[in-house]
């Protein structure tokens, strides 16, 4: 079987087990840490253990991988993460990209497509190429996945610049792609439109926080497309209800698609947006194991059955995983 680069090194992709698709461990704006270390609570040894123990219990739960989907933006850290993860037996695989829903940083104002330095976003491109090739910075450990975000913004220009530069770095390597959309506002079809005019195999491409709506002609648009969907902020109700959530979910079981989604929480130990308890008093139901506790018993009351949640949980990502490569 194909491996899939993690925290452990190259794993085989039938080693991954049950997995969620789009966590966090630590979320960090970079900026405000480095000029006021501590911002909103942030203590590194206190959040290590507190992520330690959370991910402790994820992994009793039966969860056996998770995807780290933070990136550079917003405090990506894989050696701080495989220090909390350590002991817990719970393998983690990461991302790369840049996370804005408009502008890129600075340096790329000046550098890029009709810039004053007209590089072709070659730079942009070594970077996210690096990560998946060589690894993320001085730690050895390489990019499972590329990541493209687009919110109710749509395709600003440096968006767009960011998912051309992701497209072509995927065809070059292979690595798969996993997207932040506003499902409300139906980006992931403009998304899967950019990928496609690059030619990237759309089975390659999760469409991310798919659960935020319950627009099943948009739903069953993406995977027509070719895409899985990521149902991956279960648990966290501020768009959806999540009883509309989970009879979404079910209903597109129902009309035949359990091969085509993937679940997760989009969770994050730490995240220097909001205090914890801040979290805890306005979504009570967002934690590591909701999907455990909460919407599994709630699908098969629906009818879900446990044939179906291996198919989510286990064989859709090892099948996603498994196209890692490059084109022939």
């Amino acid at each position: 079987m194909p491996t899939v680069p993690s925290v452990q090194g190259d794993v085989d992709v039938a080693a991954l087990g049950t997995m969620l698709m789009h966590e966090h461990v630590f979320i960090r704006t970079e900026s405000l840490q480095w000029n006021w270390p501590g911002f909103m609570g942030w203590d590194e040894e206190a959040e290590v253990a507190a992520a330690r123990e959370r991910l402790a219990e994820l992994k009793r739960s039966g969860i056996d991988t998770i995807l780290d989907m933070t990136v550079a933006g917003i405090g990506r850290d894989p050696a701080l993460v495989a220090r909390a993860v350590e002991g817990t037996g719970l393998n983690v695989l990461f991302a790369t990209g840049y996370y804005t829903y408009n502008e890129l940083p600075f340096p790329f104002h000046y550098r890029g497509p009709g810039k004053m330095l007209d590089d072709g976003d070659a730079l942009l491109e070594s970077l996210f190429e690096r990560d998946v090739t060589v690894g993320i910075g001085d730690t050895g450990i390489k990019a499972a996945v590329l990541k493209l975000a687009t919110d109710h913004q749509g395709m600003t220009e440096d968006v767009t610049r960011l998912g051309h530069a992701i497209a072509n770095v995927h065809a070059r390597t292979g690595t798969v792609i996993c997207t932040h959309t506003h499902a409300m506002t139906r980006r992931g079809l403009e998304q899967q439109e950019l990928f496609r005019a690059h030619g990237v195999d759309l089975n390659r491409v999760m469409i991310g926080h798919s659960n935020e709506t319950t627009d099943l002609d948009y739903l069953e648009a993406v995977i027509a497309n070719g895409s899985y969907l990521g149902f991956d902020r279960c648990g966290l109700d501020v768009v959806v209800p999540l009883e509309d959530q989970i009879e979404t979910l079910a209903e597109l079981v129902r009309r035949g698609y359990a091969d085509r989604v993937m679940v997760s929480q989009d969770k994050a130990s730490f995240m220097d947006w909001f205090h914890n308890e801040e979290l805890a008093v306005a979504t009570p139901n967002w934690k590591y194991t909701y999907i455990k506790s909460g919407l599994i018993p709630a699908l098969q009351e629906r009818g879900v059955t446990d044939e179906h949640l291996e198919q989510i949980l286990v064989r859709n990502p090892r099948d996603f995983f498994a196209q890692q490569g490059t084109y022939l």
